[in-house]
């Protein structure tokens, strides 16, 4: 159990770095080297189809207002997000993302679909289902313990 335990630690520690520093790598060298890698997840969470309140955002991103507001003041500048004001109600402003936006979260969605793919790929149902609740249980863990539903 023990060496399980530590080839488990090394796969999850090399995979989370991977990741970043391929999102980090992948953004420095293509079309969207403008962006932050925190930038780019707030244009997922933002979304390709429905505009959606800062509020909303905010919250799927677990950050305040007040600080995705000054992440969208820099994507608005940059020309990747739009705001716009709700006509019946002039006080609510909506984002949404623009062509250029749009652009950027479909490439980065490929980068995820890729890479769930790689990991799927050669698994049979019962592999699959197993992975599945794995890391379900890792997530559920990892919020009851570290609150991240607050």
């Amino acid at each position: 159990m023990k060496k399980l335990t530590k080839v488990l630690n090394t796969l999850m520690v090399e995979i989370f770095n991977d990741i970043l520093t391929i999102e980090q790598t992948a953004l420095k060298k293509g079309h969207f080297s403008d962006l932050s890698v925190t930038e780019m997840h707030t244009i997922e969470a933002i979304g390709m189809y429905h505009p959606r309140t800062m509020s909303e955002v905010a919250l799927d991103l677990k950050i305040t207002v007040g600080t995705l507001t000054t992440a969208i003041n820099r994507l608005v500048k940059k020309g990747y997000v739009e705001r716009k004001r709700v006509e019946d109600d002039r006080r609510v402003v909506k984002i949404q993302l623009t062509k250029k936006g749009k652009l950027a979260y479909r490439i980065h969605e490929k980068f995820h679909t890729d890479m769930i793919h790689a990991m799927i790929e050669g698994l049979n149902v019962e592999d699959e289902e197993i992975l599945v609740k794995s890391l379900s249980q890792l997530s559920n863990y990892l919020k009851k313990h570290y609150h991240l539903n607050e």
